[in-house]
């Protein structure tokens, strides 16, 4: 199975903490050090947006280069998940790599700000997804957050209207698509990440570090999705089980809302884009050294080693 011509974020915590906005102005060409737990690095800040974004982009993609963690969140905390948005454009414009897909984060309701979402959304790069096969290894922050999550992954099979805005559920079920199975790797530099809520994990890629993608599930939109099931284990040990309906409105709502907020956001989807549609069996702290192994009932199984992230090197 190819996936050629690819244009592919409960993940919340303890209440938010109200924090004001840093502002500044400017691109910067310089290097900048950025302070993470096992030292400092030296990023280059050229073509970083000129808003008050800019150092907690910078702080995110140096950690997430030197594979190192940080030890808090890098700035002040967005004030809302539209300004964590803009984060992850920034961040999206400075990363040396494509988007081919997106990862969708259920957001408890207590957890919401005025915005009414009940989701949120993290890009997937191209060089961070995979094909499920044997001997596949996935990376964690070591230091940081480190997670599995079973997913059922859409690949939306022609573009979406660039006008339409709004989806509902049924609409999005009629835009053509292709279920497969799949396993996200949910990391990030900051291991509090999930704790400071929705708005800290858009702004570090909604808190994603890669995504599996596995067998093809024939004809999704005529299946009853609670027969979707699935199951969760780390190291043999069966540690969470779940299905399609595991998040309300399962993949409908959650293809719907993938297609309404990236259309909002002036991305509208794409055909051969990826979306991994929700934790199906919960989010699973996961490090290295550990195996993790996900079973779709009648499906198919994807399992991988877990390694600690690496320093990444920029492409020539």
């Amino acid at each position: 199975m190819r996936f050629d011509a690819l244009h592919i974020e409960d993940d919340t915590g303890l209440p938010y903490k109200t924090h004001p906005t840093a502002a500044f102005c400017g691109a910067a060409t310089a290097l900048r050090e950025i302070e993470l737990n096992n030292g400092t690095v030296r990023i280059d800040a050229q073509d970083v947006s000129a808003d008050h974004t800019r150092g907690i982009v910078e702080a995110f993609l140096g950690a997430r280069r030197a594979g190192a963690s940080l030890p808090d969140f890098p700035g002040a905390i967005p004030d809302t998940l539209v300004d964590a948005y803009a984060v992850q454009d920034a961040a999206i414009a400075g990363w040396d790599d494509e988007v081919v897909g997106w990862k969708v984060g259920y957001i408890a309701a207590e957890k919401r700000d005025g915005s009414g979402d009940e989701r949120l959304l993290g890009p997937v790069f191209r060089r961070n997804l995979q094909q499920a096969g044997p001997g596949l290894r996935i990376a964690v922050f070591d230091g940081g957050f480190g997670a599995i999550e079973a997913e059922y992954v859409l690949r939306l099979d022609a573009d979406a209207p660039v006008d339409k805005t709004e989806w509902t559920p049924e609409e999005a079920a009629a835009l053509p698509s292709t279920l497969f199975i799949g396993l996200e790797v949910a990391s990030s530099p900051l291991a509090t990440i999930n704790i400071l809520g929705p708005r800290v994990v858009v702004s570090d890629f909604g808190n994603n570090n890669g995504l599996i993608v596995g067998s093809e599930i024939p004809d999704w939109t005529s299946r009853d999705e609670a027969g979707l099931r699935a199951e969760s284990r780390i190291d043999d040990a069966v540690v969470g089980t779940g299905g399609a309906t595991t998040l309300p409105g399962g993949l409908r709502a959650a293809f719907a809302f993938a297609l309404s907020r990236s259309a909002r956001r002036g991305r509208p989807l794409k055909k051969g884009e990826l979306i991994a549609t929700g934790n199906a069996t919960g989010i699973h702290d996961i490090q290295p050294g550990q195996r993790a192994h996900v079973v779709f009932e009648g499906v198919g199984e994807i399992e991988a080693d877990v390694v600690a992230a690496g320093r990444r090197e920029r492409p020539e």
